[in-house]
């Protein structure tokens, strides 16, 4: 009996250390899961905190309009709330694109569209007033936008990431600093697209003809519509400056974001006026918006 007891307490110590080294082992392995899970969640948090995209502010443009005659009042009401969309969309877009892109990238791709909008947003607005009273002028001067907070932050953080892809280390930025590297990666597979398909060559913006396609000018809006012709081959040649200032900035959809839509936002606001000032004294012309829209060519 002596012996046998021992023996037994020999397997049953052998059972509970073998028990003992499951659950050490399951704790272990859990442990070292909590231990990712910490970690991923860390660096994520930190990528959000690096990346942080800011808001973006606009002047107020109501507070600066004069009074608005009745039977401008809806048209005016209308792209006033239209001002507030575009905003909330480019800061929408300024969360969806954290990382994306080259050191200029919110500027090309969202702050300078976001201004383009504005303008021919402001304009459409000082156009409705200006038909039964005087017109306010300056409105232009409202239409640039700011990135705040954060974001200047988030944006230099960018900058630190394109920066690593010459080798600065993903170090200091973490996760944060690497997404923004992806997108600085992108940036060197976008030279392909700013280039229209070669990283050396720009490649040229071809846009619809307008002037053919308009009806008889009256001679009182023949100033006004040859102005605003001129103005839009003015368009395409800053456009095209830029196409080759801009060569391998940006991701694959740079060329498309920051140059092609701006571009075609100017182009809408400009044939508009032309219709606008055929219209005055004669049948205002339709469908000349599907002229606005351009393309890169090799």
């Amino acid at each position: 009996m002596s012996r046998a007891l021992p023996k037994y307490n020999k397997r049953r110590v052998a059972i509970i250390g073998g028990a003992v080294a499951v659950a050490l082992t399951g704790a272990i392995v859990a442990g070292t899961a909590l231990a990712g899970e910490t970690s991923k969640s860390s660096n994520n948090a930190t990528a959000r905190t690096l990346a942080s995209p800011g808001t973006i502010s606009c002047p107020d443009v109501a507070s600066k309009l004069p009074a608005i005659p009745a039977t401008a009042k809806a048209e005016v009401d209308r792209n006033l709330a239209l001002l507030n969309t575009q905003i909330a969309e480019a800061n929408k877009r300024l969360v969806d694109t954290v990382g994306q892109g080259g050191p200029n990238f919110v500027n090309n791709a969202i702050l300078g569209p976001l201004k383009d909008k504005r303008v021919a947003t402001v304009n459409r607005i000082a156009t409705a007033i200006g038909r039964t009273a005087a017109k306010p002028t300056g409105l232009d001067a409202l239409a640039p936008c700011t990135l705040n907070g954060a974001g200047a932050a988030g944006n230099n953080t960018g900058n630190a990431g394109g920066n690593a892809n010459t080798g600065n280390a993903n170090a200091g930025n973490a996760n944060g600093g690497g997404n923004a590297n992806a997108g600085g990666n992108a940036n060197g597979g976008g030279n392909a697209n700013a280039g229209g398909g070669a990283a050396t060559a720009a490649g040229t913006i071809s846009c619809p003809d307008v002037a053919s396609k308009l009806p008889a000018i009256p001679a009182t809006a023949q100033a006004e519509v040859t102005r605003n012709l001129t103005l839009l081959q003015t368009q395409i040649n800053e456009a095209n400056k830029r196409l080759v200032d801009t060569v391998g900035q940006g991701g694959p959809n740079f060329v498309n974001n920051a140059i092609l839509g701006p571009l075609a936002d100017k182009r809408k606001s400009t044939i508009d006026r032309i219709a606008i000032s055929i219209g005055r004294t004669a049948e205002k012309p339709q469908g000349l918006d599907s002229l606005a829209a351009c393309t890169l060519t090799k």
